[in-house]
């Protein structure tokens, strides 16, 4: 199903088109009410008029979290605050919180996005999303709760925990879409396991959309078998809009881009230049019609690559891969580029062991060291771990084949490393304490 056929199967041309008008007035708005990027728009020389092709777009100024942090709260407002309906903002656990402001035209953009994201997997009115995302000032649940609204489904608002009640809400209200971080859907999955509800036999669920934290197809493979259900990987930021910026369709071959909303560019982290078609790089976005906070060349950090060519669901809309990782969730061991996603990747595949870790980074006699800690299943953990020293043997060596660096394997009992039903705190990087 398609829900917007006019913008999700418009032709290159005409969404090049498109996308040019509202670049125009977006500069042209951004320029004449947001100090902050008039002042950086004349630092670099160039005025609204100066944008008349989308190439253009190079001319103007990247943002960044912290340009959004040291603006805060409301420093790129593009309107009156008696505009402004609705306010989120990030956890600012590492700084000021980024502060997004909507308007009811936001809303209503916020409330298409994710509409076309739940159609994709066949969501309509006549189902039922439990949904797992936080509510509050995260955008996850209220994202969802828009765009469930827009597409008539019967929306069960229960945020995350108190997971034991989730399952039994699940089975009660006849739950048929799940939407939460995925992470916490293999906690529902274990928690299911554990009460005697077999997915199966039990559930009505028949698709999920996860998102929020980097997520493996190995995990997604184990989310899909656990809960019996299809697995879409959903993409959005609190600095855009929230959930639905990209999302999956019925083929799972990539995130279709919302670009008649949200402009894609594709470019080289280091140097900030645009990198061909199907080349990896940094992700970024520019929001093309918002109102109350719109953002020029957010600097997603995000690795990805993007493809513009149409895809089998008849959607023309350009699409990025799945998230290869992030810039800034990078760690750099002795020299070697790792992302959590490729240890989540090798865990997945080891029978005896959940893909549950805790990735710890030190630095001994002035050397990087890494452990990873690995949550034992409860059947290699009920066999006297008589495999434990060759569990922990193999799974390193598997680890080294992956990444090219010798790392600690310790695996721990079963439900010892915390879990939490938004994004799980995977890597702690003991250096930046030294």
């Amino acid at each position: 199903m398609i829900w917007n056929e006019k913008y999700e199967t418009m032709s290159r041309e005409n969404m090049q088109a498109h996308q040019l008008s509202c670049l125009k007035k977006l500069v042209d708005n951004v320029y004449n009410k947001v100090p902050f990027y008039k002042k950086r728009m004349d630092e670099m020389g160039v005025k609204p008029s100066d944008i008349q092709t989308l190439a253009d777009i190079r001319k103007l100024p990247f943002t960044t979290k912290y340009d959004m942090r040291d603006t805060y709260p409301f420093g790129l407002l593009a309107c009156g605050m008696d505009e402004i309906l609705e306010v989120h903002a990030s956890s600012g656990t590492t700084g000021k919180p980024v502060v997004v402001a909507y308007t009811q035209n936001d809303l209503d953009i916020w409330s298409e996005v994710v509409a076309r994201t739940l159609t994709m997997g066949g969501i309509g009115k006549d189902d039922i999303i439990q949904n797992a995302y936080g509510y509050g000032l995260f955008t996850g649940g209220f994202g969802i709760h828009h765009g469930a609204k827009k597409v008539g489904a019967t929306i069960v608002p229960i945020s995350g925990g108190n997971t034991t009640r989730q399952v039994n809400l699940m089975k009660d209200f006849g739950a048929t879409c799940l939407t939460c971080t995925p992470s916490y859907a293999l906690y529902i999955a274990e928690t299911a396991r554990e009460m005697g509800v077999d997915p199966k036999k039990d559930l009505k669920l028949k698709c999920g959309y996860f998102g929020a934290e980097p997520w493996s197809l190995a995990m997604r493979k184990d989310i899909e078998e656990k809960l019996n259900i299809k697995a879409y990987d959903i993409f959005g930021l609190t600095e855009i809009i929230g959930p639905g910026v990209a999302a999956e369709c019925e083929y799972q071959n990539m995130m279709h881009v919302q670009e008649d909303l949200f402009y894609p560019e594709i470019i080289n982290p280091e140097t900030g230049e645009p990198v061909p078609d199907g080349e990896k790089g940094e992700l970024v976005l520019t929001t093309l019609t918002k109102t109350g906070t719109p953002i020029l060349r957010y600097r997603t950090r995000d690795l990805t690559y993007i493809d513009r060519t149409p895809c089998k669901c008849g959607r023309t809309t350009a699409r990025i891969h799945r998230l290869f990782g992030r810039t800034d969730d990078m760690l750099i061991i002795r020299g070697v580029n790792v992302f959590p996603s490729q240890i989540e990747e090798v865990l997945v595949k080891i029978e005896g062991v959940e893909p549950q870790y805790q990735i710890i980074v030190d630095r001994k006699d002035n050397l990087d060291i890494i452990e990873i800690k690995v949550e034992m299943n409860e059947s290699l953990f009920s066999d006297q771990m008589k495999n434990l020293a060759a569990t922990e043997k193999y799974i390193a060596g598997e680890l080294h084949n992956m990444l090219n660096i010798h790392t600690k394997v310790t695996l721990v009992e079963p439900k010892s490393i915390p879990r939490g039903d938004g994004k799980t705190k995977r890597v702690f990087d003991k250096r930046v304490l030294q």
